[in-house]
Parts: structure tokens; C-alpha cells; sequence
């Protein structure tokens, strides 16, 4: 395959691929192929331990090492292309590298990756190449380190905004415990209960991530309800639960957001948590897989948390006392398969509450 050839298949690959780490590889596959070295590893700043780190390298795992040091850290503090075709007799060479990963470097291209306000942020390497590196090559490298630049800042700014956004809807999330206090930490248990049933389910790790976080807000939807309803001691009245059932209604309304997956799935956990298995649930009395599965989480992990907690002057139910009811209500109000994750795995669930308790 000639380098035209090359250079076309991976404009297509590059151009669909949304994943930042495949994305780098083919990066790395595109210079190793066109520019034919042996390797390419992509180097960044860890501005928090003052090292630099391979997020990709060819042929290895994870390299640290401190930032002032080797050719990369040469790159990074002068911003420079440097070429050896003799590592060995560089002097910004560090042969550490090379005893930890058990490889011989021989020459080395190495150029700066940028930011978008001219910051460098990592150092591209291409290693062992048969003949001397060209202009050519250099500068195919620095188109590379280009492209890398301009998604690892993407994807460091969506990063940013991603961790504002859960720290606001923590904040929000907050909210309703003001309105009905229960325990400071039950919407943290609910949150990493909820995320352990997700794994155990087969969920990705982001879809368990966006559950813990989306499961903390199940109850928002009680600041539209008066807080005379809210603090009663004493049993509801007929109208007094009638206006506590519209809480699930109003927390769907506050939450839904049609781009946002995270408040989706808030919104949909905040107006079903309340449904149940066989349909006697509220608002609308939802059975079964009508329900989504992410309210049939948050309804099992809810119940037990709270069960299990002091509210209002109703004393705590015990573990046992609990796991009991829980056993009870299994295809019932609880969806029988996830009721049997919950209790399969009631040690670790057991583990987050006492590790979290109040």
C-alpha cells in the first residue's frame, strides 16, 4: 500500500471515529505506517505530579516520567522539533525509558502538540525509523500532533464541562433534602447502590456513571410539594397524598431536557421511581418493563436506604427487617431480576451503607 493509499483510508477512519482513544491510535497507526518507524507514543502534561505520561505508545503500557526530563521533556520546555538519529548520543536522551519498557531506541522525531492558544500540552514521538527522518517526515508529524492537539483539547473542554454539570445537578440534587430532610448521605448511597445494580446488570461504565449521578435526583420533584405535606409526622390525609403523588410529575418537568442523556434519565428515574412491578404504583400506575429499567433501580435501593433510616419519628427498620421486605416484594413492586442482583450482592450494598453511613 503506497502512502496516498495509506493516508486515504485513515482520512476516513479519523473523520467517523468519536472515541478520543481510538482516535489516537489511528493517529499513531497513521504515522508509524506513512512515516514507517517502528513506534509512535503520545506524551501529556501532568501538570498535578509534574510528569509526563503515555496515554498512547506502540508496544507498551503506561510510561511516566518526570516532565524536565528526556526528549520529550526538551520538547515540551522549548516547544521545539528535535531529531537524533543516535538517541544514545543525545543529551536530552533518558535511557531509563528504555530499561523500563526492555526496548532500543535508536533514533527518535519527536514534535510538540498545541493547544488552541499555542500551549503545549503533550510531545508526539516517532521512533526507529530504518533510514534518517526527513523534512517530509517532520512535518507529517507535526500534522499528526495537529489533529491529537485539537481532540485532546476538545475532549479536555467537554471533560470541564462534563464535572461542572455534575457538580451543579449534585447541587440541585440537594435541593429536595432541604425540603424533606432524610439522612445527609442517602442520595450518595442511593447514587452508588444504584451504579453497583448498573454494573451488575452488564451496563458500560459510563451508563453507570450517568446513573449515579441521575439516581440522586429521584426526589427533586418534592420542592413543588408544601411543606406542611412534606414534614407530617402523622399519616397523610386523602388530599394531602394526592399532592404528594404529583412530586414524581414535577420532578420530570424540572429535569427533562431533550439533549441532555444525563437529565433524561433523571427526568424519566424521577417521574417512575414510584411505579411498581405489578402496576400499583404511581403516577400512572406502569408495569413491568413499561417501566424503565433505571426507576426499577432506583426503586429497590431507594426503598431499602430509607427503610433503613429514621424519618419523621418513624424509627429505623433493621437490616434483616429489610432485606425481608425486599425479599417480599420481589415481582410485586420490585422487578424480580434486579430484586435478585440487589440481593445476590446485598454484602456489597451493605459495604457502601456502612462505609457511607451517616
Amino acid at each position: 500500500m503506497n502512502k496516498l493509499e495509506i493516508l486515504l483510508k485513515a482520512a476516513g477512519k479519523i473523520t467517523r471515529e468519536k472515541n478520543l482513544n481510538n482516535l489516537i491510535g489511528i493517529l499513531s497507526d497513521l504515522a508509524k505506517d506513512i512515516i514507517e518507524v517502528d513506534r509512535c507514543s503520545l506524551f501529556l502534561i501532568d501538570e498535578n505530579k509534574k510528569e509526563l505520561y503515555t496515554i498512547f505508545a506502540h508496544g507498551v503500557k503506561e510510561i511516566r516520567i518526570p516532565l524536565i526530563t528526556g526528549i520529550a521533556g526538551y520538547v515540551v520546555r522549548t516547544g521545539r522539533n528535535y531529531v537524533t538519529e543516535d538517541a544514545y548520543k543525545s543529551r536530552f536522551f533518558n535511557p531509563e525509558v528504555d530499561k523500563i519498557s526492555g526496548y532500543r531506541t535508536r533514533n527518535v522525531l519527536a514534535v510538540p502538540v498545541f493547544d488552541s492558544r499555542n500551549k503545549v500540552i503533550g510531545v508526539y514521538q516517532a521512533i526507529n525509523k530504518k533510514d534518517r527522518f526527513s523534512s517530509a517526515d517532520i512535518k507529517l508529524m507535526k500534522l499528526v500532533a495537529e489533529f491529537a492537539g485539537a481532540a485532546l483539547e476538545t475532549k479536555m473542554l467537554h471533560e470541564k464541562i462534563k464535572e461542572l454539570h455534575k457538580k451543579a445537578l449534585i447541587k440541585l440534587s440537594k435541593i429536595a433534602e432541604y425540603k424533606d430532610p432524610e439522612s445527609p448521605n442517602h442520595l450518595l448511597r442511593v447514587g452508588l447502590m444504584s451504579s453497583l445494580l448498573g454494573e451488575k446488570l452488564g451496563m458500560d461504565g459510563e451508563k453507570c456513571e450517568l446513573l449515579m449521578l441521575a439516581s440522586t435526583m429521584h426526589d427533586i420533584g418534592k420542592i413543588g410539594i408544601p411543606d406542611s405535606i412534606l414534614q407530617k409526622s402523622g399519616k397523610l390525609d386523602p388530599d394531602e397524598w394526592e399532592i404528594m403523588k404529583k412530586h414524581p410529575i414535577i420532578g420530570y418537568e424540572i429535569l427533562h431536557d431533550e439533549e441532555s442523556e444525563l437529565l433524561q434519565m433523571a427526568a424519566v428515574i424521577a417521574l417512575e421511581h414510584h411505579e411498581r412491578w405489578d402496576g400499583k404504583g404511581y403516577p400512572f400506575g406502569r408495569k413491568e418493563k413499561e417501566i424503565s429499567v433505571w426507576a426499577r433501580i432506583v426503586s429497590i435501593v431507594d426503598n431499602f436506604d430509607s427503610l433503613t433510616i429514621d424519618k419523621n419519628n418513624r424509627e429505623s427498620w433493621s437490616i434483616n427487617e429489610a432485606v425481608n421486605y425486599i425479599k417480599v416484594m420481589q415481582g410485586k413492586a420490585f422487578d424480580p431480576e434486579i430484586t435478585s442482583i440487589f440481593l445476590e450482592n446485598i454484602e456489597k450494598i451493605l459495604e457502601i451503607k456502612e462505609k457511607y453511613k451517616d
